[in-house]
C-alpha cells in the first residue's frame, strides 16, 4: 500500500520530511505516526492511513517532496489475506494439499488460551508502547487481538481501562520496537561544534528574514499598573484550577485586552498586499509558544468574542499541542495580529520582530514590583512593560499610541469586583 504525502494546508504544495518515526519491519497501526513533515505553515505527524508493516521508505530525511508522491509502501492485513487467498489458490490448482488459513488462525488462538505461546506477537507501535509506558502496563500480559496477534490500541485501552498488568516499575522497550524519536529531549550544543539549520529552524530563519527585509519597523513601549491584575488572577487561581483543570495565567488576561484594543483600534488588525491595505474582519490572535530548539505561532480564532475562561482553555491546549507535536496546519492559520509572552523568560524590554505579513506584534514583559509615585506618595507595584513593534508603512505613532493606551487602561481596570473570568 502506497502512503502519499498529505495536504496540510490549501495553500501547502510540498513539505519537508524532518524525520521518520518509524523504520523498515515496524508494524504500525492505522493513525500512528509515521513521520515528521514540515511546510512553510506547519510541523506536523503524517499518521498511517491503515494497519500494517512498513516495507520500504522511499523519500530519505531532510527531502523536499510535492504533495501526493509516495512516501513509503506499508504491507497491510488485507493484502496478506489476499496474497494468502491467491496462493492458496494456486496451490489447489496443483492438486497439492494445503492448511488452510482459517485453519491456521484456528490453531493459534487454540495454543494462545492453552497458555503455550506468548499471548502477542511481541512487536508493538509506537502507540501501543507510549500507553503501556505511561499506564506502568506489562505488554508481554496483554492478548493482541490485532493481525497476527499484535497489540491494538484498543487492546491496551481495554487493559488500562480495567487496571490490569501493571509492572512495578515504567515499562522497557523491547529489542525490536520502534524507537518513539520525536519524545527525545532536545540537547545544548557543544562549544566549537556545527549546527546544520534545517527543518523548523530552517523555515524560522526564513519567515524572520522575509519580515525584516520587507517590513520597516519601528517600536514603542509602555509601563502598566498590573496590581490589580495579580490581584484578581491570585483570587480565581486556585478554584479555577480545580474546576477547571488547569492554569489561569496572566497571559490569558493580556490577550483579552489585546483582543478588545483591536476591536477598537482595527487599524492594527490589518495586513500590507500589494500596496494595499487589507483590513480583516475577524481578530485570530497568534501566539507564540517555544519549545526548545522551535517556534510555533498557533492562533487563537475570534479572541475577542471569548471570556478570559475561553482564553486561557485554548492558550493551555494550543501549548500542550506545540510540544507534543500535534498542531495541525489549521491551528496555525488566520493569525492577524501576534502576541509574545517574554514576561516568562523574566525579560523586561524587547523588540519583537512582526509575523509576516501581519501589521504588529505585542511583548508582555514581566510583572515585577517595583515603587512608583503615587499622588506624591511612594508605593510598591505590580508593573509590566508592553513593547510594541509595528509596521511602519501601515501604522504612525499617532495609532500604535492609542492602541497602547487602549490596552495599558484596559489592564489598569481589572479588579475581583468587577472582571468576570466567565
Amino acid at each position: 500500500m502506497e502512503i502519499k504525502m498529505p495536504k496540510l494546508g490549501e495553500s501547502v504544495h510540498e513539505g519537508t520530511i524532518e524525520q521518520w518515526l518509524v523504520s523498515v519491519g515496524d508494524i504500525v497501526e492505522e493513525y500512528d505516526p509515521l513521520c515528521e513533515v514540515i511546510t512553510d505553515k506547519v510541523t506536523a505527524e503524517v499518521p498511517s492511513s491503515y494497519a500494517g508493516t512498513i516495507t520500504e521508505i522511499i523519500v530519505e530525511e531532510g527531502t523536499t517532496v510535492e504533495v501526493g508522491r509516495v512516501i513509503c509502501h506499508l504491507d497491510t492485513a488485507e493484502e496478506t489475506v489476499k496474497d494468502s487467498v491467491k496462493d492458496s489458490a494456486t496451490d489447489n490448482n496443483n492438486d497439492t494439499p494445503k492448511e488452510t488459513t482459517t485453519a491456521v488462525t484456528s490453531s493459534e488462538h487454540e495454543s494462545t488460551a492453552n497458555g503455550n505461546e506468548a499471548k502477542n506477537n511481541g512487536r508493538y507501535s509506537p502507540v501501543v508502547f507510549k500507553l503501556a509506558s505511561e499506564n506502568q502496563i506489562d505488554l508481554s500480559q496483554v492478548i493482541g487481538t490485532g493481525f497476527e496477534g499484535r497489540v491494538t490500541k484498543k487492546d491496551i485501552e481495554k487493559v488500562i481501562k480495567e487496571g490490569t498488568n501493571k509492572t512495578p516499575s515504567t515499562a522497557v522497550a523491547p529489542k525490536d520496537s520502534p524507537k518513539v524519536t520525536h519524545q527525545a529531549k532536545y540537547n545544548e550544543p557543544s562549544p566549537g561544534s556545527s549546527i546544520p539549520v534545517n527543518g523548523v529552524r530552517k523555515q524560522i530563519a526564513q519567515n524572520m528574514v522575509n519580515s525584516v527585509n520587507e517590513i520597516p519597523h519601528a517600536w514603542m513601549m509602555v509601563e502598566a499598573d498590573a496590581t490589580n491584575l495579580v490581584k484578581t488572577r491570585n483570587h480565581h487561581k486556585q478554584s479555577f484550577k480545580e474546576s477547571e483543570g488547569y492554569n489561569l495565567t496572566f497571559f490569558a488576561f493580556f490577550v483579552k485586552a489585546v483582543a478588545e484594543a483591536l476591536k477598537a483600534y482595527p487599524l492594527l488588525n490589518s495586513s500590507w498586499q500589494d500596496s494595499e491595505i487589507i483590513m480583516h474582519k475577524d481578530v485570530n490572535v497568534s501566539i507564540a509558544v517555544a519549545d526548545e530548539d522551535k517556534l510555533y505561532v498557533p492562533v487563537i480564532k475570534n479572541a475577542d468574542e471569548k471570556s478570559i475562561k475561553g482564553i486561557a482553555r485554548e492558550i493551555n491546549e494550543l501549548a500542550q499541542k506545540a510540544r507534543n507535536k500535534k498542531l495541525r496546519s489549521e491551528d496555525m492559520q488566520g493569525g492577524t495580529f501576534t502576541v509574545n509572552n517574554t514576561g516568562t523568560f523574566g525579560s523586561v524590554s524587547s523588540m519583537g520582530i512582526i509575523n509576516h505579513p501581519q501589521a504588529a506584534i505585542l511583548q508582555i514583559e514581566s510583572v515585577i514590583k517595583k515603587p512608583v509615585v503615587i499622588d506624591d506618595m511612594i508605593a510598591i507595584r505590580n508593573m509590566v512593560n508592553l513593547c510594541l513593534s509595528i509596521d511602519h508603512r501601515i501604522l504612525d505613532g499617532l495609532q500604535a499610541g492609542r492602541f497602547m493606551n487602549f490596552v495599558k487602561t484596559r489592564i489598569e481596570q481589572y479588579s475581583v469586583e468587577h472582571t468576570s473570568i466567565y
